[in-house]
């Protein structure tokens, strides 16, 4: 039995990979981006690179794909490429939710403008497999009494969620 993507945005995604106590937070509408600079800084990438590109296009307020260009690709802009694994993970992530919606015949592009990097992405039944597993382990930390543990990790003083965590 799979899990519904209908209740998984792509933001838990990358969440899943990066700290599953973020997750939590996230899934339990305890959110602190709003108050991250290094999430602002983001966004102005986003706003200012691929002009042109029709952006932001939300589909079923679930996933957010920052644009689709001519060619069929679905095309993700950020910042760095710290992330990577969460990032192609989410795209994937996209590619799987619009093939269960009959949108077939795309692929992916993760770009880092300031890196000058573009990495395509394509979704198989490997993946798909992987993503249905993960859906069903984002379904169990959703309904956690309590947040997993803090990682300890390099990356969490630069984390929005750090307050919660650590003071």
């Amino acid at each position: 039995m799979s899990t519904s993507p209908l209740h998984i945005t792509g933001c838990m995604i990358n969440y899943f990979f990066i700290c599953k106590r973020k997750l939590w937070y996230f899934c339990n509408q305890i959110q602190m981006e709003h108050n991250s600079e290094l999430v602002e800084i983001g966004n102005i990438i986003d706003q200012t690179s691929y002009g042109r590109e029709k952006k932001s296009i939300m589909i079923d307020n679930t996933i957010c794909i920052d644009f689709i260009d001519g060619k069929g690709v679905i095309n993700e802009v950020k910042k760095s490429s710290s992330m990577e694994d969460a990032h192609i993970w989410q795209l994937k992530y996209y590619l799987y939710y619009l093939k269960l919606k009959g949108v077939i015949e795309l692929s992916g592009s993760i770009d880092y403008p300031k890196l000058k990097k573009r990495i395509r992405i394509e979704l198989n039944e490997e993946d798909v497999k992987f993503i249905e597993t993960m859906m069903s382990k984002i379904q169990e930390i959703k309904i956690l009494e309590l947040p997993p543990h803090v990682i300890n990790s390099r990356i969490c003083k630069k984390c929005s969620y750090y307050e919660l965590c650590y003071i």
